[in-house]
């Protein structure tokens, strides 16, 4: 099976652009509202990605597809330790973003500014390192 990783790819380059501009947007404008809404949405998004590709890619270390589909993120994160794919602090820094992207599905205000925005630089590069194993071991090249 090849993964193809240009969507979580986009998705974390995309995620960092909208960093960046909530950044850049004086403080309680419509614009930083608009990033910071871009921003919940792109990590989201981003983790699901992961998760998704993720759960395809240990198939090919003999992982039953239906098996996969049933278990929690942080098993399969376990599993993606297991099988090289991350690291025990990588795993540990995901279950931090999975947790902290379960708090912010209901909070969307300050509390997701502070938060939320200090863990999204490592995010970030965490997520860039993972797309680029999975692309590496596991996908296809992109022209």
């Amino acid at each position: 099976m090849e993964l193809n990783t240009d969507h979580l790819l986009r998705c974390l380059l995309t995620l960092e652009a909208a960093v960046e501009r909530y950044g850049q947007s004086a403080p309680d404008s419509m614009d930083q509202e608009v990033f910071r809404n871009a921003i919940i949405k792109g990590y989201e998004l981003s983790q699901e990605t992961s998760f998704k590709l993720l759960r395809k890619g240990l198939v090919a270390f003999g992982h039953g597809t239906r098996k996969l589909d049933s278990l929690p993120v942080k098993e399969i994160l376990r599993l993606a330790a297991i099988h090289g794919l991350m690291g025990l602090e990588e795993v540990e820094r995901w279950f931090a973003y999975r947790d902290n992207r379960n708090d912010t599905a209901h909070e969307y205000g300050e509390r997701f500014a502070c938060e939320t925005l200090k863990l999204l630089p490592d995010f970030i590069v965490d997520g860039k390192r993972l797309e680029s194993v999975l692309r590496e071991r596991l996908g296809r090249g992109r022209a």
